[in-house]
């Protein structure tokens, strides 16, 4: 029987992200960095026009609408925010105001502008260091949907905001960012693959599990999720996906993912059981390639493909979709 990897990958070197694909990562995490961004700039641009209303730095408490805006300026977060009594955060905005916008003259509004927006950058920052991952799992869930799409297999879909489950829908744009989990049948009967999911027996969380059941045993709302995946005979496959870009962190995501795997393998065969493992992650490099070749060749590994070449990922999920 021909072992799923061999219809993408004939030797490891398939696996080594290319530069070019390196390159584009790197880009598409510069647009979307951007497009988070926005927000915060129409922000800024809001507060510049409403603190023009202020003669004179201490005039700025008089307007009611910016005095969230002067506590961000001063350096505190939403998070910190939370944490301070009301003459905390009068004390910290008449510290901004004394210390940095009184110097400033005829410019603290712009001086003004600036801090609030050095704050909301670290805020940017925050919601950047998992965008690779969540780039990646974007890629790996439209690869999947278009799959299903094109072989005319219906698929249920669930809803993260609305914890409700989805029929296939002419209209799809943008549903891998909304997108938990998603159902299909095949010939070898209902599957379900979740996204993000702590598996009981396993103990941490797993980034993708193929189950052997329908959309409807998970129950409304998920009410019946704990007892599914407390059941690991229905488990067919797990996989962990790594979608960080940056080839300086590729062993560092390996080695993450790999000591996920070998928690699983040993989990399931506490069980007797040996459901397929597979992993695709987007920085490769020649040593971690090496290692995962080696473990498909020897079964540890049931399937692998880089995440960042199209035809590997079309391979894995056409796999994925059929057992």
């Amino acid at each position: 029987m021909k072992r799923p990897y061999r219809e993408h990958l004939k030797s490891y070197n398939d696996l080594v992200t290319s530069y070019e694909a390196t390159r584009t990562g790197f880009i598409e995490i510069a647009l979307e960095k951007n497009r988070k961004a926005t927000p915060f700039i129409e922000e800024a641009k809001a507060l510049r026009v409403l603190a023009r209303k202020a003669k004179c730095p201490e005039d700025l408490h008089k307007i009611p609408q910016i005095q969230n805006s002067l506590l961000t300026a001063a350096g505190l977060s939403d998070k910190a925010l939370t944490h301070l009594e009301k003459r905390h955060k009068e004390e910290a905005i008449s510290n901004l105001v004394e210390n940095f916008l009184v110097p400033a003259g005829k410019k603290f509004v712009d001086e003004l502008v600036y801090r609030f927006l050095l704050t909301r950058g670290d805020t940017l920052g925050g919601m950047m260091r998992n965008i690779a991952g969540t780039l990646g799992e974007r890629k790996f869930i439209r690869n999947l949907i278009a799959l299903l799409s094109l072989q005319k297999i219906e698929y249920m879909w669930f809803h993260n905001k609305s914890l409700s489950w989805i029929p296939t829908s002419i209209d799809d744009t943008d549903i891998e960012r909304v997108l938990k989990g998603i159902s299909w049948q095949n010939k070898h009967g209902n599957r379900v693959l979740l996204f993000n999911t702590t598996v009981p027996n396993v103990g941490k969380n797993v980034d993708l599990c193929l189950l052997n059941c329908q959309h409807n045993d998970l129950g409304d709302r998920y009410s019946k999720k704990k007892a599914i995946i407390s059941s690991p005979e229905l488990f067919v496959a797990l996989g962990e996906l790594k979608g960080g870009i940056d080839p300086a962190g590729a062993d560092e995501h390996w080695k993450t993912a790999n000591s996920a795997l070998g928690r699983i393998r040993k989990a399931f065969s506490k069980e007797r059981l040996k459901p397929c493992l597979f992993f695709t992650g987007a920085a490769i490099e020649k040593s971690m390639a090496e290692e995962i070749f080696d473990q498909l060749r020897q079964n540890a590994l049931t399937n692998a493909a880089n995440l960042t070449n199209e035809e590997q990922v079309c391979s894995l999920c056409e796999w994925l979709i059929s057992i």
